[in-house]
């Protein structure tokens, strides 16, 4: 009996005995994908994590049961069983044969051997001991389904902020990475109080008012636009003009969106300071959903707290992605201790996120000492001081370092891939737009535009139309801070660093630019001018939550500071003072043709951190033994597609793909070799050859065992061999290669042999290929 027979008349019937599937609100779940699996390239996935059953009842997910076939032993797929579980948050987890079932309580640690399943009201007090009326009316409202159901992680963090406001708590924190959808969250939470009439009042006899506060209007402007299944009666945005047009701030409807910057805002008959938000009774809102929260007004010194503070009998949920240091900082006092987390290496690891290599940019004029020879253009240039990355382009400027550097990484990139590049300030950002749309091989004026607060309405325009993924227009984007967080543009392919990062919080956030997935985003490339790669050897880069860091204020000469949390202005100010006297150097005549650069790639690998080129070689040495043992193996598994196919399988499932393996035949010049000679010299220094050259050895004896029109394809696929790689050897490509030479299959058929024969010669002469004898 397979597992398929089991399940079928084994479990099945046990389940339905039991009550799954037949008492109301009961739901048995097959086949339940967990995890999309780590995007490895060349449109390839790691392998998914899909559990075989998954209980519901009442709305919850309750149990996980792993199913294998009768003649294996019920603890067969407990590992799994276990694994799913901790992944969907849930309690009781069962491994199963069909003959006996073995349960593990995830809570306890208990597990042992059980007669039958429990009943879905025997599951559900054993996994809920207390009662909690909010908990199953929450569960009677299904979750908006658009295209997809939530993913396990938003499902969690929807849950455990359910959880605690059935309880009671009034202070919530979630924290998940950048990217991983915080807005769906808040909208089926709004979503599931809405239509439960959850309120402050405890009983269900209104719809709740709920607040979405934010920073910045492009958040504020893409909850809005996110949350539009609820009726349009029920929406409504607060802002400025529109307060003071109606001449009071809008109470009429359920969920409510605005910036702390608004509601800061106002004044008295008097021209005195009178903030909108307190036109609001201090218990108008029942929920309120803080967007990036660690900037917002839980900072103990903040202006906005108040707004907080005044609200304090709502329900008050902060989502950032930023999480805490050891020492508390005061967003996570206010909040308290995150009720679910989920992590950037999580996120990518199980294919919700997209992966990337790091490019480390070394130049010759990364640091600069002035010299006799260079002209002084501008103010007054301090002999013998040696000038870094923080004092370009803020105190001191030269227009050939930018150029080289900018012109460097349009040389490495593809054009018409969406980049963003960060600045040091809004006039450098202003500067190296000019000089992209100088290089670019675009023609059109928009090509390349800035995005910073001194753009206004304008950068928000082309933000929007670069956020949509349709449109190509404009390509790239440059900015100094505005556009470190908060934008939603899943097509981003490169991101620039052309500025130091100091905060890890903002590092991450600058990452998160280019994790969105996206149809055929294998990676994004981080282009790193500035040692920023350093901050992934941090034990706090994708470790323990993080502190927020104070921000670091207006600045000057066009500097973006990150979101004030001081200043009660209606824009979202990103402030710019007063330019100083910056030092203007021009380089001595033929100096900038002496510029020079070195390129290192590093790769995403599944530990979290971005491993080097050399690290990964070595690892890729340690790791091969296990794959196999001999040179002789090697060649034997290398001759099949199909052995082949399993090699390259257990290679990615170790993150190491194709593209990485390609990566790694650049950096053993070997990039018109074999995949199999970058293995074989790694495991035992054989020489690499080109794949021309293997073609070239092997011909004779690949030849000797066809007819004149068998070696006639075999030699048309060799030439897609040489030309395109190994890839081309794949049985999955025969069929195409057979229409392609000979325009269908029948026809190849007539020239070939029968479809057995065909396959047989296909596989055979890729024996002959790897073999040692030449």
């Amino acid at each position: 009996m397979n597992e398929a027979d089991t399940r079928a008349e084994l479990i099945d019937p046990a389940l339905k005995e039991a009550g799954w599937g037949v008492v109301d609100r009961s739901r048995v779940k097959r086949e339940e994908n967990i995890t999309a699996g780590r995007i490895q390239g060349a449109g390839k996935r790691g392998e998914q994590s899909i559990a075989d059953y998954v209980l519901y009842y009442k709305g919850h997910k309750l149990a996980v049961i792993e199913a294998k076939s009768k003649e294996k032993h019920v603890t067969e797929g407990l590992g799994q069983a276990k694994k799913y579980a901790q992944l969907l948050g849930i309690r009781y987890t069962y491994s199963t044969n069909g003959v006996s079932i073995y349960r593990a309580d995830m809570e306890t640690g208990a597990e042992g051997e059980v007669d039958c399943y429990p009943t879905p009201d025997e599951l559900w007090d054993m996994t809920h001991s207390e009662r909690l009326e909010w908990r199953e009316l929450f569960g009677e409202v299904p979750y908006h389904i658009t295209k997809f159901e939530p993913r396990y992680y938003q499902h969690n963090a929807i849950s455990k902020a359910l959880e605690k406001i059935a309880q009671g708590s009034d202070r919530i924190l979630l924290t998940l990475a950048t990217g991983t959808g915080k807005t769906v969250i808040a909208f089926q939470l709004a979503w599931k109080l809405f239509h439960s009439r959850w309120n402050l009042g405890g009983k269900p006899t209104r719809r709740p008012r709920i607040l979405f506060l934010a920073d910045r209007n492009i958040l504020a402007n893409q909850a809005f636009n996110s949350f539009s299944a609820f009726p349009e009666d029920a929406l409504v945005r607060i802002a400025p003009s529109e307060i003071r047009k109606k001449g009071q701030v809008p109470k009429n409807g359920s969920i409510f969106f605005t910036i702390f910057q608004t509601f800061m805002s106002g004044t008295d008959a008097d021209g005195n300071s009178a903030p909108y938000f307190g036109e609001y009774p201090k218990d108008f809102f029942d929920f309120i959903v803080i967007d990036e929260c660690h900037r917002g007004g839980a900072n103990d010194e903040s202006n906005w707290r108040g707004i907080l503070e005044y609200f304090s009998p709502a329900v008050q949920l902060g989502l950032t992605a930023t999480p805490k240091r050891d020492n508390n900082a005061d967003t996570y006092a206010y909040f308290g201790e995150p009720v679910y987390i989920y992590s950037l290496k999580e996120g990518i690891n199980d294919g919700f996120l997209t992966p990337f290599r790091v490019k480390q940019v070394d130049t010759t004029i990364d640091e600069y000492v002035y010299t006799s020879d260079d002209t002084v253009e501008e103010g007054e240039v301090q002999e013998g001081k040696e000038y870094t990355e923080s004092d370009f382009n803020r105190i001191i400027e030269i227009k050939e370092r930018e150029e080289y550097r900018v012109k460097l990484f349009m040389e490495q990139i593809d054009q018409n891939q969406k980049t963003i590049v960060f600045c040091a300030t809004q006039n450098h950002a202003l500067a190296v737009r000019d000089l992209i749309n100088q290089i670019s091989s675009s023609t059109n004026p928009d090509y390349c535009a800035r995005v910073t607060a001194s753009d206004g309405k304008i950068g928000e325009q082309h933000l929007e139309v670069f956020q949509d993924n349709e449109k190509t227009i404009p390509t790239i984007l440059t900015t100094s801070q505005k556009l470190s967080t908060g934008v939603d543009a899943r097509n981003v392919r490169n991101i620039v660093l052309m500025r130091p990062v100091n905060s890890m919080i903002e590092f991450k956030q600058i990452i998160g630019r280019g994790t969105r997935l996206y149809e055929g985003k294998d990676y994004f490339t981080v282009y790193d001018f500035v040692e920023a790669y350093r901050h992934f050897q941090d034990p706090e880069w994708d470790g323990e939550p993080l502190q927020p860091e104070p921000p670091t204020g207006g600045g000057t000469d066009g500097i973006e500071g990150p979101p004030t949390t001081t200043t009660p202005t209606e824009p979202e100010g990103e402030g710019a003072g007063a330019a100083p006297k910056k030092i203007k150097i021009k380089l001595a005549d033929g100096k900038e043709r002496l510029i020079q650069s070195m390129i290192q790639t590093s790769f995403w690998s599944p530990d979290g951190t971005p491993i080097s080129a050399p690290e990964f070689v070595s690892k890729l040495f340690g790791d091969l033994p296990a794959l196999f043992t001999n040179e002789a193996e090697l060649r034997k598994i290398w001759g099949n597609p199909e052995s082949r196919k399993t090699l390259l399988q257990g290679l990615e499932d170790k993150g190491y793909g194709l593209d990485e393996l390609d990566e790694v035949k650049r950096l053993t010049a070997a990039e018109k070799s074999d995949i199999f000679d970058v293995l074989a010299y790694i495991s035992y220094a054989l020489p690499t050859i080109t794949r021309e050259q293997r073609v070239e050895d092997h011909k004779e004896i690949i030849f000797n065992k066809y007819s004149e029109k068998q070696q006639e394809f075999i030699n048309f696929v060799l030439q897609h061999y040489v030309n395109e790689g190994v890839r081309e050897l794949d049985s999955e490509k025969l069929p195409d290669l057979l229409e392609l030479k000979y325009d269908s299959i029948p026809d190849a058929v007539a020239q070939l042999g029968n479809v057995k024969d065909i396959r047989d010669m296909f596989i055979g002469f890729q024996e002959a290929l790897y073999s040692k004898e030449a």
